[in-house]
C-alpha cells in the first residue's frame, strides 16, 4: 500500500518513535525518585504503541496548520483568535482520549492555562529531558502508581514562528491575554524552543483490549 508523502512521514515518525520504549524505560528505572506503577510490567501491543504515536503526530500536525493561519495578520490576536487556533487542538486532544480509552493531556512548565501544570514529577522529569534534549521527540515511560498499570507517551510540542504572536516577550503579549491570565507564564520563547509536550496514558486494560481484537 503506498501512502500520500505526509502520511508517509507520519508513519515513519510513528515507528521510529517506538524505538525509544526501551531507551524511556531505562530512564525512568535510573530515576528512582519517579514512583513506578505495579511489580509486573504491562502488556505492550506494538500496534497499540503505534496507533498513539500516530495520533499525537496528527495531533501536532494540525495544532502546527492551525497556528500557521496567524502568519501575515496585521490585527492583535483575540480572545476570537485563540478560540479558532488554539481551543481546537485541545478539544482533538480530549475527544482522541475518549475515542481510544486513553488519557491525553497538554502540558507545558511555562503553562499560560493552570491546567496544563505537571501532574507529576514523571511529567516535571520528562520536561525537563526535552529541555536538555531537542534532538528527542518523544518517548515512553511505564505509568506512574497512581495511574496504575499501562504505560505513558510524552510527545515534545516545540514553538513555530505563528505562535509568537501570543507567546513573544511579556510586554507583546496581546492584550486578552495580559487581561484574562494574570499569572500567565507563557512568554519570552524564540522559534524552534520547547512549548511543552502531549501526555497520553494507555491504561493496561486497554492495550489488552487493542490487541485482542487485532487478533
Amino acid at each position: 500500500m503506498t501512502f500520500p508523502l505526509p502520511v508517509q512521514r507520519l508513519v515513519q515518525r510513528a515507528f521510529s518513535t517506538l524505538l525509544l520504549l526501551v531507551v524511556g524505560i531505562g530512564l525512568t528505572v535510573a530515576r528512582p525518585n519517579t514512583a513506578l506503577a505495579a511489580q509486573v510490567s504491562p502488556p505492550v501491543d506494538p500496534a497499540a504503541l503505534s496507533r498513539a504515536v500516530l495520533a499525537m503526530e496528527q495531533l501536532d500536525q494540525m495544532r502546527i496548520s492551525l497556528a500557521s493561519t496567524l502568519e501575515g495578520r496585521t490585527e492583535e490576536p483575540t480572545i476570537e483568535t485563540m478560540k479558532e487556533v488554539c481551543r481546537p487542538v485541545g478539544m482533538r486532544a480530549v475527544a482522541i482520549g475518549k475515542e481510544n480509552g486513553w488519557q491525553v493531556r497538554q502540558v507545558a512548565s511555562k503553562f499560560r492555562n493552570p491546567d496544563h501544570a505537571p501532574a507529576s514529577a514523571q511529567e516535571r522529569e520528562v520536561i525537563d529531558l526535552f529541555h536538555r534534549h531537542p534532538e528527542i521527540n518523544g518517548l515512553w515511560e511505564p505509568a506512574i502508581s497512581e495511574q496504575g498499570a499501562g504505560l505513558n507517551y510524552y510527545r515534545r510540542i516545540n514553538v513555530e514562528p505563528s505562535c509568537l504572536a501570543c507567546h513573544g516577550t511579556k510586554a507583546s503579549r496581546p492584550a486578552f491575554v495580559k487581561d484574562n491570565y494574570p499569572n500567565d507564564m507563557a512568554f519570552d520563547f524564540k522559534v524552534g524552543d520547547l512549548r511543552g509536550m502531549y501526555a497520553v496514558h494507555l491504561p493496561a486494560e486497554v492495550q489488552a483490549a487493542f490487541a485482542a481484537a487485532a487478533d
